[in-house]
């Protein structure tokens, strides 16, 4: 029991605005961070439209290319698509290999000639460089 009287109690303030001040502080801090991440991602504070006609269509080899094009940055083979260098990174190499041959497996059966030995093709060099790669580093 405190010895205060009742004309002494605290007054509770009561801010019904801080949930959207906090909110407000987040989105600020998620924007802060993406501008950094990407700075050529700005055009005035608003993020650049991509021209639909320059994104190619989906298809398999598309995402065969996308996949293995990051083993390759990964495996030191072309440089970093940011930061411009070639760095050596074996256990994201290894996941986007990995990620092609969980494709491989899947499609199984039903892909053409041609895709069938693009993917065939494109882990078994991946892949050997990867060894190669290992057994330098090691």
């Amino acid at each position: 029991m405190t010895n205060e009287s009742p004309e002494e109690k605290p007054e509770l303030v009561v801010d019904s605005d801080w949930k959207s001040q906090v909110e407000a502080e987040n989105a600020a801090i998620d924007e802060k961070a993406r501008n950094e991440k990407n700075p050529s991602n700005k055009e005035g504070g608003k993020a650049q439209e991509i021209d639909p006609s320059q994104i190619p269509p989906p298809s398999f080899t598309l995402l065969v290319t996308m996949f293995s094009t990051q083993a390759m940055s990964a495996l030191g083979l072309i440089p970093h698509p940011i930061t411009g260098k070639r760095e050596i990174q074996l256990a994201l190499a290894k996941h986007y290999i990995d990620l092609l041959g969980v494709i491989e497996e899947k499609s199984k059966g039903n892909l053409d000639d041609n895709e069938d030995k693009l993917i065939e093709t494109t882990l078994h060099e991946l892949r050997m460089i990867y060894v190669q790669q290992s057994s330098t580093i090691a």
